[in-house]
């Protein structure tokens, strides 16, 4: 991935669940044409890993840069690894090593 137009055009062709914390950072995604997302939807990350190892083996978890969003994505990386569902990092890290966005809502207003 070069820009983020690769980028985003690389997302929407993923069969990965994509992963958010709320119900804005979904919309600001389905704004991009990108749909197969789960939030977190105030559920406990226990519950969250059991009904996402129902559903995917592969996973991208984009939840927000700020020290609460960090703290869910080390949380939610460990529990899916624990049950076999392999993350898929690069999207996360090109998304914030190479880019000034830290909050997955504010994702269109850079297109």
């Amino acid at each position: 991935m070069q820009t983020l137009k690769d980028w985003i055009d690389k997302l929407k062709r993923t069969d990965s669940l994509i992963i958010v914390e709320g119900k804005k950072d979904k919309e600001a995604l389905n704004k991009l044409g990108i749909y197969n997302i789960e939030t977190l939807g105030g559920r406990p990350i226990f519950k969250l890993v059991e009904d996402i190892a129902l559903k995917a083996k592969r996973v991208i978890i984009l939840t927000d840069l700020d020290k609460e969003g960090k703290l869910f994505y080390h949380q939610i990386k460990h529990h899916l690894q624990r049950k076999n569902i392999l993350v898929e990092d690069g999207f996360r890290h090109f998304l914030f090593k190479k880019t000034n966005i830290s909050y997955i809502e504010s994702l269109p207003r850079f297109i």
